[in-house]
């Protein structure tokens, strides 16, 4: 798909500008992953890379912009009463699924993506509480252990196309499940 940069309105496009960034972003990123050229996210925004670098002066910026709307939407499915572990998974595997560069940026070493892991860490660790005291969930299991099962669950998903994620994240979860369960 050919994207026409758009003329220079300056300033007052700015949050156009930075919308459009964030929503091109999301695509290259679903389609090519977190290593997605910055250059083809400009060209695909229709703004020069200018425009790029001054709202988001690195790929963590631009990651992070991308996907707090992911992580926003768990802590508000972590906040009704009624989700369980479970339901955060399923979630968690559906925005994967999606896009695997959700689970490049919560993985990833970049110490900048510190407070996202932080994010999703306390989010499942709400729900961890839950789950031990209802017995779906050994008591020794931490959220870090949590995260390590993103982590490996992001291994397998980030190898495999995305016609094959859907049953490459059916079938990690469920055995990834049984060792977290009592």
């Amino acid at each position: 798909m050919a994207h026409v940069r758009k003329a220079n309105r300056g300033p007052s496009a700015a949050a156009e500008n930075r919308a459009a960034l964030v929503t091109a972003a999301r695509e290259l990123f679903a389609t090519a992953g977190f290593g997605a050229p910055l250059s083809a996210v400009a060209r695909r925004a229709g703004v020069g890379q200018g425009s790029l670098y001054r709202h988001f002066p690195d790929r963590a910026s631009l990651a992070l912009a991308v996907f707090d709307g992911n992580v926003t939407e768990l802590e508000s499915l972590a906040a009704e009463r009624t989700t369980t572990l479970d339901d955060l998974f399923a979630r968690i595997i559906e925005q994967t699924v999606a896009s695997v560069a959700f689970l490049d940026l919560v993985t990833s070493a970049d110490e900048r993506m510190a407070a996202v892991r932080t994010r999703v860490a306390r989010l499942l660790a709400g729900k961890l509480d839950q789950a031990r005291r209802d017995g779906t969930v050994r008591p020794d299991v931490t959220a870090d252990d949590l995260l390590l099962v993103i982590a490996m669950l992001a291994g397998v998903l980030s190898s495999a196309s995305a016609e094959a994620r859907p049953a490459a994240a059916e079938r990690s979860w469920a055995l990834l499940r049984r060792s977290i369960r009592p």
